[in-house]
């Protein structure tokens, strides 16, 4: 299967996902299904937005099911991950000048 490319589909690259990753909260220790991979879960956010699909139209094969995406992505935006993410990396990026 062909990877997903072109600026607009890109992912992150291994510098930026180590900027993102500890940022992350881990579902260890609670109820149900371990979290999966959280690198292919966010690049799979990246693609949505950067191309505008569907959720339903993510490709499965590239970022994995379009409902693990989404329902991630609700829970970081409602439980305030995304705004304590890029809080950091503002942080990080005036400390860095």
């Amino acid at each position: 299967m062909a990877s997903v490319v072109g600026s607009r589909s890109r992912r992150l690259t291994d510098r930026q996902w180590a900027l993102i990753a500890p940022l992350l909260p881990s579902n260890e220790g609670r109820r149900g299904h371990p979290f999966g991979d959280d690198r292919r879960v966010v690049d799979g956010m990246i693609y949505r937005f950067r191309t505008s699909t569907p959720w339903r139209d993510i490709p499965r094969e590239e970022f994995g099911p379009w409902q693990t995406i989404w329902k991630r992505h609700r829970r970081y935006a409602s439980d305030g991950t995304w705004d304590r993410v890029l809080q950091a990396l503002l942080a990080q990026a005036d400390a860095a000048g």
